[in-house]
């Protein structure tokens, strides 16, 4: 036997390899339930593949080359039924895509208002916000998608088109909004171009302003700054594109409005159903987030004379952040995910046109499996990106 420090022998380890060690028993464990799991899948997809034979379905992606023959009511990519399977697919990938972000932007901005607005020292606020909260919350998110498309929809809330009076060029009827839009131009295009790269510059501004700040102390007016290069950027970048002002404006054509943009009542119903659903529990996160820092920080920084929008913006919120993140990860990915939905009142979304896919090709199991991985693949993504910034807000331990 080998003998420590003090001359006293040490009993002799055990084997690595020994059926007795916990490590190897834990390996063996994993190894064998690997096994079963592959054993698994490899029968269920060897089944399938058996019967799929004997009842002579095709099986494959090729049918995604093939011309699709039927109509999409919205898309941000040009679609006819001249298109491939495959093209309308992206279609409703970019349809779920919209609606999915947008609906996180506003969900988002409604939620952190609420929730502040929730812990006011105003009663009928915080009444007023709590009710708001506990009463959508407990309402499935597909009723308040079909409430809202029957609001938007039924003649005794909004008018027909051609009863519907114009308001500053835009119409609000039972077919949606109708409201001017710019004809394409390239000036257009680089008024775009512009307010991207300004919206890098003013991110670009704000750690410049942050790192000045942390140095010297002086603060930065950062807030007018990024207003006008916000705004010059993109004019600039208009101007220099041959300042295009052609608009195009909605008017009633026989028994329907023509011209300018338009948002359908399926694709308003869908953003208003998930944004005010999903709201409620941002709110409820937001506001367990604001409690959950310390009360003296706050009282500390009211001693110093800093007002309450200061207070908030600048020592609340930021602790708060490092709370509110990983539940409010949930709740972008749950928001994803309910925008499947809006199939309900018909807004060609990805799981709407995978559908008409299905039924019309016969190849479930294909479809299916696009529909999974896109959802996996979002969320996956989504939550990578709040991962990322979750750990750059949580707290460095020296």
């Amino acid at each position: 036997m080998a003998q420590d420090s003090i001359g006293r022998k040490r009993p002799q380890e055990r084997s690595r390899w020994s059926l007795y060690d916990e490590r190897t028993q834990g390996l063996l464990f994993q190894v064998i339930v690997l096994a079963l799991v592959v054993g698994l899948i490899a029968y269920l997809v060897n089944n399938t593949l058996i019967n799929l034979e004997r009842r002579q379905i095709k099986t494959g992606y090729g049918f995604l080359g093939r011309e699709s023959g039927f109509e999409i009511g919205e898309w941000l990519i040009a679609f006819s039924p001249a298109s491939t399977y495959g093209r309308a697919l992206v279609v409703g990938f970019l349809n779920t895509l919209q609606v999915s972000l947008i609906g996180i932007v506003l969900a988002t901005i409604l939620g952190v208002v609420i929730g502040v607005a929730s812990l006011s020292r105003n009663w009928l606020v915080a009444k007023l916000t709590s009710g708001y909260i506990h009463f959508l919350r407990n309402i499935p998110v597909l009723l308040q998608i079909i409430l809202w498309y029957t609001l938007m929809t039924e003649e005794r809330f909004l008018p027909h088109p051609r009863r519907a009076e114009p308001f500053l060029g835009t119409y609000l009827t039972q077919r949606g909004l109708y409201f001017p839009a710019p004809e394409w131009a390239p000036g257009w295009t680089f008024a775009v171009i512009g307010l991207v790269l300004g919206i890098i510059g003013v991110w670009l501004l704000t750690r410049w302003a942050r790192d000045r700040q942390e140095r010297t102390g002086k603060t930065f007016p950062l807030v007018w700054t990024g207003l006008a290069i916000l705004i010059a950027v993109p004019l600039v970048f208009w101007a220099a594109g041959g300042a295009p002002t052609t608009f195009s404006w909605p008017a009633l054509r026989g028994f329907n409005i023509v011209g300018g943009a338009r948002v359908t009542p399926e694709l308003a119903a869908v953003l208003f159903g998930l944004t005010v659903y999903t709201s409620a529990f941002i709110a409820e996160i937001v506001r367990a987030g604001i409690l959950a820092v310390p009360k003296g920080q706050s009282e500390a920084a009211r001693a110093l004379g800093l007002k309450e929008g200061v207070v908030l913006r600048k020592i609340v919120l930021p602790q708060a952040l490092r709370v509110i993140i990983p539940p409010l990860t949930s709740q972008y990915l749950n928001l994803t995910k309910n925008s499947s939905l809006s199939v309900a009142v018909g807004y060609p979304d990805l799981v709407s046109v995978a559908n008409t896919t299905l039924n019309q090709t016969g190849q479930a199991i294909e479809a299916i499996s696009i529909i999974m991985v896109v959802y996996l693949s979002t969320s996956l993504a989504t939550s990578a990106l709040m991962n990322w910034y979750n750990a750059r807000k949580q707290l460095v331990e020296r």
